[in-house]
């Protein structure tokens, strides 16, 4: 069997910000595995990784929000991609942000987001996905083209890569 490399090569997904929130912690990460996955119902499966800190607030957590960038919102997707809290660095304090009921936490710069029930989590490995029923939506509208991977491959992970 050959390897699928060339094909996950070729690949240039949409990538997000991911945010939670329980017990008193908020947490947010760039998220490169996500995706619709069910018209009817509508629900967003998003994949955190376990050596993530977003997916341990994530796991206490019942919901999440999923923010698209811009691509012209490089520096958004740095912070959220190449820092974490386990450092130290309170994200939230460098941007706007807001608070909504059922503890999501919204970046109001984001031009599309969406609050998501969590239904469901599924254990993919070295992620884990959680399946999410939207709940609720907003964004600024911009219209730019939305931050792809091939935009932040020159970001570090804030987290240890294995």
């Amino acid at each position: 069997m050959t390897s699928g490399k060339g094909v996950v090569d070729r690949l240039d997904p949409d990538m997000c910000v991911v945010t939670a929130r329980a017990g008193g912690e908020r947490a947010g990460c760039l998220v490169g595995f996500s995706s619709q996955c069910s018209i009817s119902p509508p629900r967003f499966v998003v994949w955190l990784s376990k050596e993530n800190r977003t997916y341990r607030v994530a796991e206490r957590a019942d919901r999440l929000t999923v923010h698209l960038l811009a691509r012209g919102q490089h520096a958004l997707a740095e912070l959220f991609g190449g820092s974490t809290g386990d450092d130290g660095v309170d994200k939230f304090a460098r941007v706007r942000c807001s608070e909504r009921d059922g503890a999501a936490v919204v970046l109001d710069d984001a031009p599309v987001w969406f609050v998501g029930r969590i239904v469901t989590r599924v254990d993919g490995g070295d992620h884990v996905g959680f399946l999410l029923d939207p709940v609720e939506r907003g964004g600024t509208g911009a219209d730019e083209p939305v931050l792809r991977l091939s935009d932040t491959l020159g970001i570090s992970p804030g987290h240890p890569a294995h």
